[in-house]
């Protein structure tokens, strides 16, 4: 079974956002503004078959999840 992917959208200490796979040391993208990287995170998360999107605030906080894909439940076993 896949597993689920998970993009964070986060702020870049010079104030870009980025787009970053979880545990990756560099960003998939680089935006001017959240909304850019939001969009792109979104694209980019629907695109995995189990894709998860996290949208952080300025100070770092989770904002909001999305989930995108068929995850089954209740687990086989």
């Amino acid at each position: 079974m896949a597993k689920r992917k998970i993009y964070h959208v986060t702020q870049r200490p010079d104030g870009n956002w980025q787009v970053k796979t979880e545990g990756a040391r560099r960003a998939l993208s680089t935006h001017s503004t959240k909304a850019e990287a939001v969009d792109r995170g979104r694209s980019v998360a629907k695109s995995h078959p189990l894709g998860q999107l996290v949208i952080h605030k300025r100070d770092g906080r989770i904002q909001t999840e999305h989930t995108y894909g068929k995850d089954p439940f209740p687990p086989k076993g």
